[in-house]
């Protein structure tokens, strides 16, 4: 048995669906599409995506003794939320990939199985494995291998798997022989990504805005929601899934609903630091931090149109510590309108030390006295 034989059948005992095998080189196109992109601040606040690009085009950098790249696909469920009214439930909506334990530690530890057993055939073999975790090009590096095809939605595709799965990425000084073909482009002329967008994040040739990204907004933005955007959110509380949702190589027939994709947003509101760290310290929705996912549920309440968000709305806006939750609150409640909201943040306005919050229910007020 070759190690390539080898490596593929215990992948396929670890889980992994996909297995491929390139060469290392550096990245010279993709190299040129990543500096336009930088210049062009569509990393939004993102800083370490620009920090030593080179890093990134070519693995080398990180060690000069690495020869090839094992890259690997681990399958994760595509549950559908409940069939229920989020808006009468105030029910919020999590992307599937967040569905139980984080899958950067469940995923990382099959990943070094596999390593583990390169080191085991090939004793002194040089390893460095990333899921997620470091400045590599996974999508790139699983096109070099064979895995799929970089899809309009800017995910990596494949005809069998779609594209609801984790990548991980073994780097070794071991020369590797190519198992697969390079995957041609399966997308076409289909557009339904790009065009049901809700915040026009996805753009021709493969590019994807993060400053206007519902997944960057819920969760790797740290500051305040743009207002113009706070309505394009919806329910969705952590991530989106729309652009895998709506691609033809994704089945659409999703498995059971799962009620932690779409938990009760009052729940949520509710929640303080160590009600946070026992229900999601151990998922990928800690990523967010309380005061993020607490920010977004915020926008979601806003969203509802359902008067039962105003009274949890009114709770964070007097009681809750994290100012930006206190802001977000302040805008859902001009966006739900009525008496007590009304009310609350008039009460509010004389007493808010913070001058966001005070800005925002400023405009609350404002907004609320336009529409009567």
């Amino acid at each position: 048995m070759t190690i390539e034989q080898a490596i593929v059948e215990a992948a396929r005992r670890e889980g992994f669906v996909l297995v491929g095998f390139a060469r290392l080189r550096r990245l010279d196109r993709r190299a040129e599409f990543y500096h336009r992109w930088l210049d062009a601040n569509r990393h939004a606040d993102m800083a370490w995506l620009a920090r030593d690009p080179e890093r990134r085009f070519d693995p080398r950098v990180l060690d000069s003794r690495l020869r090839s790249v094992v890259s690997l696909a681990y399958p994760y469920v595509q549950p559908a939320p409940p069939a229920v009214d989020w808006r009468a439930e105030l029910r919020g909506r999590i992307a599937a990939y967040a569905f139980g334990l984080d899958y950067h530690d469940r995923v990382l530890k099959k990943s070094q199985s596999i390593a583990g057993l390169i080191a085991a055939m090939r004793p002194g073999a040089v390893t460095r494995n990333y899921v997620d975790t470091g400045p590599v090009f996974e999508r790139e590096w699983a096109a070099e291998s064979g895995l799929g095809w970089m899809g309009k939605n800017t995910n990596l595709l494949n005809r069998e798997q779609g594209s609801y799965f984790f990548l991980s990425e073994i780097f070794t000084d071991i020369e590797l022989e190519p198992n697969r073909e390079p995957y041609s482009d399966h997308c076409g002329t289909c557009r339904r990504c790009l065009d049901l967008c809700p915040t026009g994040a996805l753009a021709d040739g493969f590019v994807m805005d993060a400053r206007l990204c519902i997944s960057y907004l819920t969760i790797e933005n740290r500051g305040s929601i743009d207002p113009e955007l706070r309505p394009k959110l919806g329910n969705w509380i952590f991530g989106c899934d729309i652009c895998q949702q709506v691609c033809p190589w994704n089945d659409p027939h999703a498995a059971a609903g799962a009620e932690e994709l779409a938990p009760r947003l009052p729940e949520l509101l509710a929640l303080d630091d160590d009600g946070f760290r026992r229900r999601y310290g151990k998922s990928a929705v800690k990523r967010a931090k309380r005061r993020g996912l607490l920010r977004n549920v915020c926008v979601a309440l806003g969203n509802s149109g359902n008067p039962d968000a105003v009274a949890p709305l009114i709770r964070a806006l007097e009681s809750e510590p994290e100012a930006i939750v206190r802001a977000h609150a302040a805008w859902a409640l001009g966006r739900l309108g009525g008496c007590a909201a009304r009310a609350a943040l008039d009460r509010r306005s004389s007493r808010e030390p913070d001058t966001e919050v005070s800005r925002e229910i400023k405009l609350a007020l404002g907004e609320m006295r336009a529409n009567g």
